[in-house]
């Protein structure tokens, strides 16, 4: 065992890459839940996502299509996830698990023949000086475009719900649909464009990891990014900044399990490999119950049906 050849900078730098495509996820169903619907639908958005960035970045040669028809594909198949739910009146969780398996299937028929395809390079941003500076240079300015957006794109969510008034709106439909239908909002409308939003953040995930993260198609490649995702938004407690902090640290777990296992430290591989998962379970067996879910904050519409007549 030699921890020695663990360098921290460049730990911490790939544990900002490998939470990526979670924090992506995860800020689009925290905005989801917000407006007071359960997707759990991720992990089939993000495969799908993956699949459609990847067929298009190589059969285009360029990657930002990729990432735009992942997010539009991922969209669309969350609508119907939308359409069931808050037109139909399905159950949120058992539509959630349909549109998972059915992810996971069309990722697999789309991806017959592109296995072993490389995609288009998507380059690092090298800004100068700033990645000349020691240790933080290396840490904060020397990775691709996606990384820096997945941190804007958590800013804008903060303000987004924080100080707009459409903010307060989505809040307010998550916590109380009917006190805000009788208020005259458009309680399906609003989760409707919430849902449309989570769909097309957790295709930019899944794209990220079929472009930049692990640049290859291979089926069933998300491997639970997408119920991590989920179980992040709770570990935040549906908070921003902490959805954040949370990403990071899901992302250094799984990146020191590998530097681990380089590093010959005598623990089963399995054990290091499960990590993230096992903390996956615990955070949503905490949210399974009423008691965990008060203590957490949850919005108190979250995976109610809504009907106007109610």
């Amino acid at each position: 065992m030699d921890l020695s050849s663990i360098n921290p900078i460049v730990l911490i730098a790939s544990m900002m890459a490998a939470a990526t495509p979670i924090l992506l996820a995860a800020t689009g169903e925290l905005i989801c839940e917000k407006s007071g619907v359960l997707n759990l639908g991720v992990e089939g958005m993000m495969i799908t996502g993956a699949v459609c960035g990847f067929v298009v970045a190589a059969g285009t040669g360029n990657p930002w299509l990729g990432f735009a028809f992942a997010a539009l594909a991922a969209l669309a198949i969350s609508l119907i996830f939308g359409i069931i739910t808050q037109v139909l009146m399905a159950n949120q969780v058992a539509t959630g698990l349909g549109l998972t398996l059915f992810g996971l299937g069309l990722s697999a028929l789309i991806g017959q023949g592109y296995q072993g395809v490389r995609p288009p390079r998507v380059p690092r941003i090298e800004i100068p000086y700033l990645s000349d500076i020691p240790v933080l240079g290396r840490i904060l300015f020397s990775h691709d475009p996606m990384v820096h957006i997945s941190l804007l794109l958590v800013v804008a969510v903060w303000v987004f719900l924080k100080f707009t008034r459409a903010g307060l709106i989505l809040r307010a439909v998550g916590e109380n649909h009917h006190a805000a239908h009788a208020l005259g909002y458009r309680v399906v409308r609003v989760r409707l464009m919430a849902i449309a939003f989570g769909g097309a953040m957790a295709g930019l995930g899944g794209a990220y990891l079929s472009l930049v993260r692990v640049p290859q198609w291979t089926e069933g490649m998300t491997a639970g990014a997408g119920w991590i995702a989920l179980a992040l938004v709770v570990f935040a407690a549906w908070r921003p900044w902490r959805l954040l902090l949370g990403a990071y640290l899901f992302g250094g777990i799984v990146v020191l399990q590998l530097n681990l296992q380089a590093a010959g430290v005598r623990i089963p591989v399995e054990y290091l490999a499960m990590s993230p998962y096992l903390i996956t379970i615990l955070v949503l067996v905490i949210i399974s119950s009423s008691r965990g879910r008060n203590a957490l904050n949850a919005p108190g519409s979250l995976n109610r049906t809504y009907h106007a007549s109610q």
